[in-house]
């Protein structure tokens, strides 16, 4: 009898034990599948940012930016009156239809584009990811260092538009379409080669909004900070 009680008593705990290791491995599962549930329903809310939430959030890259940089906004009113935006002052027109910040750290050396002339304009840049704080794109670097980003630019009565010939924009984002910001500063600065001593090419720095960049800016919502040099070309 007492055997029968022995092997009753240790049937029991074997069987106790099987149930809390499938009660350990059954709470293992659910809390596994809480977690997928968690990281589903994270990625389930970040498709559903809408437009104006990242055009909120570009808003906000900008204004921390012109913060972070101790940047003057001046309004293009006070701009027209002298076309001169004050490096000494850090100052950046805003140009109110596009949504462009331009500065002109150097007009340059030459002249402006004339009206119905079309030629090849050599820029180097570097580009600034505003989202991300960080460069994302330079033809200001070794590998680049003779070939600048050559595009074709045609004035027609003061409206410019151009298209890449070659170099790092056009190879990095596959297409010929020049940024709309890039054309901005071509109103006002002038395009030409140095011949003389102390002659300089035009230099600006520009924010762009993405509606205003390149292909890649347009789709993801992300501005940019340029900084910019313009040479004509042959």
């Amino acid at each position: 009898m007492n055997l029968f009680f022995l092997s009753l008593f240790r049937n029991f705990s074997v069987t106790l034990h099987r149930f809390n290791n499938e009660s350990r491995n059954m709470r293992k599962f659910s809390l596994l599948m809480m977690a997928i549930a968690c990281i589903l329903l994270h990625t389930a809310c970040s498709h559903t940012e809408t437009y104006a939430d990242q055009k909120e959030r570009e808003r906000d890259a900008i204004n921390s930016f012109i913060q972070k940089k101790g940047i003057k906004v001046i309004s293009e009113r006070e701009f027209k009156q002298d076309t001169i935006t004050d490096v000494s002052k850090n100052e950046f027109v805003l140009f109110e239809n596009t949504g462009v910040y331009m500065q002109i750290v150097r007009r340059g050396c030459g002249k402006k584009i004339k009206n119905g002339e079309t030629i090849n304009v050599l820029c180097r840049f570097n580009e600034y990811n505003l989202l991300t704080d960080s460069l994302h794109l330079s033809n200001n670097i070794l590998y680049y260092s003779s070939l600048p980003d050559k595009m074709a630019v045609t004035n027609t009565l003061g409206t410019f538009t151009a298209s890449f010939v070659s170099g790092a924009m056009s190879t990095t984002y596959k297409t010929t379409s020049v940024p709309a910001g890039w054309l901005v500063p071509l109103s006002y600065i002038n395009v030409g080669r140095m011949v003389n001593e102390n002659d300089e090419l035009a230099k600006v720095n520009i924010i762009v909004p993405h509606s205003q960049g390149t292909s890649a800016a347009l789709s993801e919502v992300i501005p940019c900070y340029y900084e910019l040099t313009y040479e004509r070309g042959l």
